[in-house]
C-alpha cells in the first residue's frame, strides 16, 4: 500500500458499516454495503487545502524592511537637503545632503542582501519594464543615488577646495543640477515601495492600494525632518520642524482614512500581534514628535528628542506594514472571506454570468 507525506493531514474515515442482518444476497440488503454518510458528505468547514497557504508570502526577509525605511529616509532628505539649499540654510543643506547618500547607500545594501548575490542588483538594470513597481523602482533608487552622490561631492568641494578654483568653480555649477536631480527623484523614491507592496498578493498589502504611498511618503519626509532636527542648530531648522508638522498629521490622517477603508478583516493584523503593538507605538511617537518640534522645536535639547521619536515612528511604521503583510499570509480567511463577499455583491449586482444563465 502506498502511502503519501499529507496522508496524516486526511480527516479520519468512519468504519464502512457491517452488511445488514439478512446477510449478503439476503432480501434486504443484496450484499450491498452501506457507508455512513458523513464520510460522503462532511460538515463544511473554512480551511484551505491541506491546510496550506492560499497566498505565497513574498520571498522577503527583515532587509527588505530595513530599505523601505531607509529608503524613505534618503527620499526625504534629499527634499531637505534641497530646502536647506533654496532658503540659504548651509547646515540644513549638509544635514540633508549627508543623509540621503548615506541612507540610499545603506538601503542598497540591505537590498542586495536580500537578494542574495550583489551582481542581482545591477541585473535589476538591464531591462525597464513601465509595467513593473520593481523595475522602476531600480531605475528611481539608481537615478536617485547619482543625483545624491553628486550633491554630496559639490558639499565637499566646497568644504576642502580653493574657493577661486576650477574644481570649485565646476562644483558650483554643478550644484543645481545635483539639487533639481535629487528633488525629482525624492517622492518616487520614498513612493514606489508602497506600490511594489501594493502590487503583490498579499492581501493586507494589496487592500492599502489607494493610501500606502501617502502614508510611506509623509513617514518618510516625517524621517528626514527628525533627522535633521537632531543634526542642525535650532536656529536653522525651521523648515524641518513646519516639514515635521506637516508630515505627522497626513501620516496619521492616512493611516487613519486606510484603515477605515480596508475590509474589516483584512485590517485586522494591523492592530493585533506584534505588528499591532509596533504601528501603535509607531502612532504615539509620531505624534509626540510632531507635537515637540511644533512647539519646542527651537530648544536644542527639545528639537533632539523630537527628531528621535518621528524616526523611531518611521522605522515602526515600516516595520509593522511589513509584518502585518506578512501576518495576513499565514491563514486563508484573510483571502478567502473578502473574494467570497465581493463574489456575493457582484452576484446581488447581476454582474456575474451564473446571475445572467440562471435568471436571477
Amino acid at each position: 500500500m502506498t502511502t503519501n507525506p499529507l496522508d496524516a493531514d486526511r480527516p479520519p474515515e468512519l468504519p464502512r458499516s457491517r452488511r445488514d442482518q439478512n446477510g449478503a444476497g439476503g432480501k434486504g440488503g443484496g450484499g450491498r454495503r452501506r457507508r455512513d454518510e458523513s464520510v460522503m458528505v462532511p460538515d463544511a468547514q473554512f480551511s484551505s487545502y491541506y491546510g496550506h497557504n492560499v497566498v505565497k508570502p513574498a520571498p522577503w526577509g527583515h532587509e527588505i524592511a530595513a530599505y523601505l525605511f531607509l529608503g524613505g529616509l534618503a527620499g526625504g532628505s534629499g527634499l531637505v537637503g534641497a530646502g536647506g539649499a533654496l532658503t540659504g540654510r548651509p547646515a540644513l543643506r549638509r544635514t540633508g545632503r549627508v543623509a540621503a547618500l548615506a541612507s540610499v547607500a545603506l538601503g542598497g545594501a540591505a537590498l542586495a542582501k536580500d537578494l542574495g548575490r550583489p551582481e542581482r542588483a545591477l541585473n535589476m538594470l538591464r531591462v525597464a519594464k513601465l509595467t513593473s513597481p520593481m523595475s522602476v523602482g531600480s531605475w528611481i533608487l539608481t537615478a536617485f543615488g547619482t543625483f545624491a552622490g553628486a550633491a554630496a561631492a559639490t558639499e565637499l568641494a566646497e568644504a576642502v577646495l580653493p574657493r577661486r578654483s576650477r574644481l570649485a568653480r565646476l562644483a558650483r555649477m554643478a550644484d543645481p543640477v545635483a539639487t533639481a536631480g535629487t528633488t525629482a527623484f525624492s517622492m518616487p523614491l520614498a513612493a514606489y515601495t508602497a506600490v511594489l507592496l501594493a502590487d503583490t498578493t498579499t492581501p493586507t498589502w494589496r487592500e492599502s492600494f489607494r493610501e500606502l504611498p501617502f502614508v510611506f511618503v509623509s513617514s518618510a519626509n516625517a524621517a528626514a525632518a527628525g533627522l535633521a532636527l537632531v543634526a542642525t542648530p535650532a536656529e536653522q531648522n525651521g523648515p524641518a520642524r513646519k516639514l515635521a508638522a506637516i508630515s505627522a498629521t497626513v501620516e496619521l490622517g492616512a493611516s487613519e482614512l486606510m484603515e477605515r477603508r480596508m475590509h474589516p478583516l483584512v485590517a485586522e493584523p494591523l492592530h493585533e500581534g506584534r505588528a499591532g503593538g509596533m504601528l501603535k507605538a509607531a502612532k504615539v511617537l509620531t505624534a509626540g514628535g510632531a507635537v515637540g518640534a511644533a512647539l519646542f522645536g527651537r530648544n536644542r535639547t527639545m528639537a533632539g528628542l523630537s527628531g528621535m521619536a518621528l524616526l523611531a515612528g518611521s522605522v515602526l511604521t515600516r516595520f509593522g506594514i511589513f509584518e502585518a503583510g506578512m501576518e495576513s499570509t499565514k491563514d486563508p480567511k484573510y483571502t478567502v472571506t473578502p473574494q467570497k463577499e465581493r463574489l456575493e455583491e457582484r452576484r446581488r449586482r447581476g454582474e456575474t454570468k451564473d446571475s445572467i444563465t440562471t435568471g436571477r
